[in-house]
Order: C-alpha cells, then structure tokens, then sequence
C-alpha cells in the first residue's frame, strides 16, 4: 500500500506481473476511486464545456463519452479526462485523483456570468467510488453483475435504475445522488467496463466482481499496462508545459471549433510545427527495469529524460515515453537510456508498443 494523491492505494495484491497477465489474458478489477466525478447541468452546459475542452461536446448524444482535456492559454496540458453525456443538459466528468481541487477551481473560475439556473457544477468526488474490470473475459464478468445487451458499445454510458435504493449524502451537495453508471470505457487497451457507484457500496460491488471471477489489480499493473498502450499519465507525460499536439493527442482536438481555452496556441504551433514530440522508446538489451526522469542519449548527447518508464510484461523488456525533438522522434532512431551510470541501448519505435488481440 503507498499513497496516491492523498489515498492509501494497492500496489499490488499477488503481483504486478500475475495481475498485469490476467488483465491481458483474463479479467481483473481495479479500485479506480480515486478519481474525481463533477457533474455539469443546465441549459448552458454543453455550449459552456464546448468552451473549455479540447474536443466537440455537442457532438456527443446521450450515452456517449469522450476522451478530452482542459488546457491552459499557452495550451498546455491542465488535465485529461472522460466526458459522458448523462442527459439533454447533463455532463459526467471523471477527472484525475491528484487534479480535483485545482480542475474544480479551475473550471469554477471560467463559469461567470452564468447563473446557477443556466449551469450547475458539482464535485461529487466524495459521494461516488468507481470500479475498472478489464481484460478479454470482462464481458462475461461484468455481465454477472449488471444486466447484459449493451456491452458491445464502445465509449457508452448507460445509468442503471434500482442498483442503489438507500439515499446517499454528500458532504459537497445535496445534488449528487446515489446513482450507478457503467460505461464501456478503460485504461488498459483491453476490452474493459467502469462502474461509478456511490461510495457506500463500493466494498459491496468490489465483493460482487471478484466472486464473478476478476482478479484483484493495483497500481503497479495498471501502469504496465497503460504504458504498454502508450496511454499517457497526466503529472508524467502529460503537463502544463507540453500541449496535447507534441504529446501526439491530435486526434482529440478539434480545431475547428470557434473557440476554446488553448486553442490559439496549438493553431500557432501547428503552422510552425511542434519542436518535441512524445516518442515510444524500446529498449534493445536487457536492462534493469527503466523509471521516470532517466537521460536519453542520441549521439553521445543527452537530448531529453524519460517521462515513464517501466518493463514490460508482455515484451519482456524496458520502455519508455519522452519528449524527443522533434527530428528525433522518427521509429528506428537510435537512442541509449541511462540507468545507474550504465547507458543500454534503445530505439524509437512506432506506437503502441503493444496491440490487444481483437
């Protein structure tokens, strides 16, 4: 157990590589509470978020979700999270743990002059616990607890009636609920659910998928196998210094759109071209397991440190994420990474570094 953006957090339970190897060949279950739930409502609040995130909102019907995230002006990185559309005018963020209370300042600060009838904010963070079962028997699983026929949707939420009957109370608003939602979302690349349910019956839906058949995971694996996928981790390979064109998250701007916080400064970069771009690196000898903050070498010189790093279960080898400049960044680039005053060998490769079997 460690602490985790101020939770006491599982890093492993049997194992990081027994529980990684279950969720790439079985179903394992994560404790994903630690993350932030807001809820945004009211006639204004697609058009208002529409203003503030970095993908198009009013594209999204009810039940859809969407990976999207909150820039600063200069537009680098504030934070990267999952939009669902819950209803007409109703909005479900899921936010990152260590990111709450400055996400919910934050969005906070840019909602005047709106009134409370036009738009409603809500941290909720404390009323609701959320559950991730992932891998490719997770269907089956998930399917034991919660009623089957929509699990074939990909990025949907769907709100389940009846799961929770006692009232929860929220500290933070009476205007939080005891509502269950799951969603046909993850972090792991694998075929994957998450289950928002109010915090009072966390413990009792964790017992309900583990006697489902999921695995117990913790952190250790669910960081495997995010960085296998080179799904980026907000505070490591993502930040306020980086904008989402050099961490390679294009596909989640739209730039079209009139206007949103941030979107000035990606047009300017995009024009003139991004001078580093976050590049997957594999390293090609064995080596001791690669961290976060080593120096990558090319040419004898350093040319950047290592935003995450790890050995890969599935590869049975070292990899890593860093921001390379950009003439760098191309696949077959040869690199060295150094680690305890010994540098390895290593190359650029093209992302992910591993690709779930369909």
């Amino acid at each position: 157990m460690v602490d985790f953006a101020g939770w006491e957090m599982p890093v492993q339970y049997t194992g990081i590589l027994d529980e990684h190897r279950a969720v790439r060949e079985d179903c394992g279950v994560f404790d994903i509470s630690h993350m932030g739930e807001f809820f945004v409502r009211g006639p204004k609040a697609s058009e208002w978020l529409d203003s503030l995130l970095t993908n198009r909102v009013p594209a999204l019907d009810i039940g859809d979700a969407q990976y999207s995230l909150m820039l600063n002006e200069r537009g680098g990185v504030i934070d990267d999270l999952i939009l669902y559309r819950t209803g007409a005018q109703e909005f479900l963020l899921i936010v990152n743990a260590a990111k709450i209370d400055e996400d919910f300042a934050w969005l906070n600060g840019h909602r005047e002059p709106l009134s409370e009838q036009l738009l409603e904010l809500i941290n909720c963070s404390d009323a609701y616990a959320a559950l991730a079962v992932q891998g490719p028997r997770s269907p089956e699983v998930f399917s034991k607890v919660f009623s089957s026929g929509w699990e074939d949707r990909k990025n949907h939420i769907i709100e389940l009636a009846g799961k929770s009957p006692a009232p929860v109370q929220s500290s933070l608003s009476d205007n939080c609920g005891s509502r269950v939602f799951a969603a046909t979302t993850g972090y792991t690349g694998e075929l994957g659910f998450e289950a928002i349910v109010p915090a009072s019956e966390a413990g009792h839906f964790w017992e309900l998928f583990l006697a489902a058949g999921a695995k117990p995971c913790g952190l250790g694996a669910r960081d495997t196998l995010r960085l296998e996928m080179c799904y980026p981790l907000n505070g490591s390979d993502l930040s306020p210094d980086h904008t989402p064109l050099e961490a390679g998250l294009g596909p989640f701007l739209d730039l079209g759109k009139d206007n949103f916080m941030g979107r000035d400064a990606l047009l300017e970069q995009k024009t003139n071209g991004v001078p580093n771009k976050l590049s997957a690196i594999r390293v090609q000898e064995k080596s001791p397991p690669i961290r976060s903050h080593y120096a990558v070498f090319a040419g004898g010189r350093s040319v950047a440190e290592t935003t995450s790093g790890a050995l890969s279960p599935s590869l049975g080898c070292g990899i890593a994420l860093a921001y390379l400049p950009f003439p760098l960044a191309k696949a077959g680039q040869d690199l060295e990474i150094e680690v305890r005053g010994r540098r390895y060998r290593a190359a650029v490769v093209k992302k992910p570094f591993y690709k779930p079997e369909s």
